[in-house]
């Protein structure tokens, strides 16, 4: 190769010698950042529709780039297009291919603009239209949830604190406990596309360019809200990515502690719920297992996602203005999170709707452990008894209970009444599951009729976004 070609890249005018074999590899980005192409054909489109408006293309000009970038396309659509790491990433792939197929028009192209301005404006065209299929997901995930809880707005089960049995709450109130979680995640997703949708095209390097272009035409055509205010943080902000990385991460939490209920319901002990054989796995060696792989797989990702959210906030934390080499490793951590995000929400969207309960071990569950102590408390309290009185007197019960083997509704009248005079036949009402359930009738409660209603209310406002 002459001298010549070793410094014939597209940037190497003001080079002397070639660039070292193994640098051009450890900073090449296109085996990763050519799942981009779609959008940087995109946003080179609409640069070159705005370069004829303002007079800097000719009409012949845009027709030529227009029918090159569209072969271009078709090229990588049919797997024909050949990367090359010696042109290091999708921009000037492409940007050489073009100018291979329609000459020195292809060259005009980058007129206005930098590859800084250009990845900032790809990465996010890239991350909106990931939004909005996360965002399907998400919405899924919870019309599926929501549907199960309305299926068991009657079903019991034991509400837990300390994971130790609490009181008695309806497996609908649980799964609806689900989606108020997943409906703070839609909303924290919407509100990261909006602080993402403004264009930095335009910016060029960092300064703005000298060309009379049209920002607020390449905006519109690229359907960003407006074009960003300011050209050096246009092309240094990673912000966006970072939110987007924060909402997986908190996301994929939430999935977690989803997760770890599900495994945990799903086990021996419990025996709460079961998962369809197709979301499970067998043991090599034990004939007789059924593991709930796909939860738990889920709960694992959570620590690649949160490492992702701290790669990135580590990457930005000293970065002087504007625009750093840095910048490359953004690519890999937010592309893996958006990939591992719509897997486990997939996942999850697939399987929640297809839980098959156990209501009578549910039931049980929630029969022992005197989950309606407190019912017996308010009780004595609408009797006239102080509460911490009433307290002190169901504590007594309850050892009675414990010493017994008897739960609070087994006991006889006589027995109760032997901790307070005042408990009457009507004790009983309190005593049973259902009692306890139907007397927590308000907003946000876990009676049958609430838990009815939530759900109506949850799924008309999911369905209200389509």
């Amino acid at each position: 190769m002459s001298k010549e070609q070793d410094t014939s890249k597209l940037w190497g005018g003001r080079f002397t010698e070639a660039t070292d074999s193994f640098v051009q590899r450890f900073t090449a980005s296109v085996n990763f950042d050519q799942r981009m192409a779609a959008e940087d054909i995109e946003g080179s489109l609409a640069h070159a529709s705005m370069l004829c408006e303002v007079g800097v293309l000719n009409a012949a000009e845009l027709e030529q780039i227009r029918n090159g970038l569209g072969q271009i396309r078709q090229e990588i659509a049919e797997g024909r297009f050949e990367w090359s790491v010696e042109l290091e990433d999708v921009h000037m792939n492409i940007e050489s291919r073009l100018t291979q197929l329609i000459g020195s028009t292809g060259k005009k192209l980058h007129t206005g603009r930098s590859r800084n301005d250009q990845v900032a404006t790809d990465i996010r065209l890239y991350l909106r239209k990931a939004i909005d299929a996360i965002a399907a997901e998400l919405s899924r995930l919870q019309l599926g949830t929501i549907g199960l809880a309305a299926q068991h707005a009657h079903t019991v089960m034991p509400g837990f604190t300390h994971l130790q049995t609490a009181q008695p709450v309806a497996f609908g109130h649980h799964l609806l406990a689900w989606n108020e979680m997943l409906e703070r995640d839609y909303g924290r997703l919407q509100d990261c596309r909006a602080r993402l949708n403004q264009s930095p095209l335009g910016a060029a390097a960092l300064a703005g360019t000298t060309y009379p272009i049209r920002r607020d035409l390449t905006a519109a055509a690229l359907g960003f809200d407006k074009p960003t205010e300011n050209s050096l943080d246009s092309v240094s902000d990673r912000d966006f990515a970072i939110e987007f990385c924060s909402f997986a991460a908190l996301l994929l939490t939430h999935l977690s502690r989803m997760s770890e209920e599900l495994v945990l319901w799903t086990s021996a002990q419990f025996n709460f719920i079961e998962l369809p054989d197709r979301f499970c796995t067998g043991s090599s060696i034990m004939p007789q297992k059924k593991n709930p792989d796909v939860p738990e797989l889920v709960r694992g990702k959570t620590g690649r996602v949160n490492g992702h959210l701290v790669s990135l906030l580590t990457l930005m934390k000293s970065q002087p203005l504007a625009y750093n080499k840095d910048n490359q490793e953004d690519k890999e951590p937010l592309f893996d999170t958006v990939d591992t995000v719509l897997d486990c929400l997939r996942a999850f969207a697939d399987m929640v709707p297809a839980i098959r309960a156990r209501e009578d071990n549910m039931r049980e569950a929630a029969r022992r452990g005197f989950s309606t102590a407190t019912d017996l408390a308010d009780y004595l309290v609408r009797k006239g008894l102080p509460f911490r009185d009433a307290h002190e007197v169901v504590g007594k019960a309850v050892a009675h209970g414990v010493a017994s083997g008897q739960d609070l509704a087994e006991m006889s009248l006589q027995t109760l009444q032997g901790f307070h005079a005042d408990i009457g036949e009507d004790v009983f009402e309190v005593l049973t599951l259902e009692g306890s359930l139907a007397a927590r009738d308000h907003l946000g409660g876990t009676a049958p009729a609430q838990v009815k209603a939530a759900a109506e209310r949850a799924k008309a406002k999911v369905e209200a976004r389509s």
